[in-house]
């Protein structure tokens, strides 16, 4: 894509919808070393085809924890207890596989830490010399304690994670509606909003939401499989946006 057609896909954008993990900061890696540890054991425990990285891509990228469980099991043709999402994390359920995931990403997080991706601490930089907006949308129901671990606690007012999410009974990834939530509370309309993915599922729900840019930052999952899922612009890091901001923001609202 040229830089100009980039640039017309741009006018006009108010606000940047971002998803954390994969996007603003690296847990996309914890998360993938998380469901890997999970199921390349459950797999194995029931004899079927073995855990691969494309797994991660197709089934679990993105989505809501226990929708994520329920796709990648029904990949192999297996069928647990729903459960509850209180389920302890040694039930045989898709609640209590979904909680020893979040445990085993929890001990990855604490003992690794993180940081934000220095392309996309440039990003948000930038931002802030613009009148552009920014909301956080994520499926993580950690959203909120990576920001902190982050030190991006402070940095956004609106934040729609998997516990918010839940709180308001919206669907999760790749349907739009915590997106277009995430548009709403910012006041700002769908079609001046622009979706920052980098799951195939993500850019799904912003190319059903009307959105007037869906951006895919490509962290592994391909430029032809982003836009294949409705990325109108795919870039290799948000670093790569900067260009196409105005440096006060002029045109784009307030």
């Amino acid at each position: 894509m040229t830089a100009a057609a980039s640039t017309q896909r741009l006018d006009g954008i108010r606000a940047f919808l971002l998803d954390l993990d994969g996007v603003i900061t690296p847990t996309a890696e914890i998360h993938r070393r998380a469901w890997s540890s999970l199921f390349t054991a459950e797999f194995a425990k029931h004899g079927v085809a073995p855990y691969t990285e494309r797994d991660y891509f197709e089934h679990l990228d993105g989505k809501p924890r226990f929708d994520g469980v329920r796709d990648t099991l029904a990949s192999r043709g297996i069928e647990l207890p729903e459960g509850s999402p209180d389920d302890t994390p040694d039930a045989e359920t898709v609640g209590g596989l979904g909680n020893r995931k979040n445990a085993e990403f929890a001990r990855l997080l604490a003992a690794d830490g993180i940081a934000a991706y220095p392309g996309s601490l440039e990003f948000l930089r930038a931002i802030a010399a613009t009148s552009i907006r920014t909301a956080v949308v994520t499926s993580s129901r950690n959203g909120r304690t990576v920001l902190e671990a982050a030190g991006l606690g402070r940095r956004f007012t609106t934040i729609i994670d998997g516990v918010h999410a839940a709180e308001l009974g919206l669907p999760g990834k790749p349907a739009p509606d915590t997106y277009l939530q995430a548009a709403r509370e910012l006041d700002v309309p769908a079609a001046e909003c622009a979706v920052v993915e980098d799951a195939e599922s993500g850019v799904a729900s912003g190319a059903a939401g009307g959105f007037g840019a869906v951006i895919g930052v490509d962290r592994g999952a391909g430029h032809d499989a982003l836009r294949a899922n409705g990325a109108t612009l795919v870039v290799d890091d948000l670093a790569d946006l900067i260009p196409l901001l105005t440096p006060t923001g002029k045109g784009t609202g307030a």
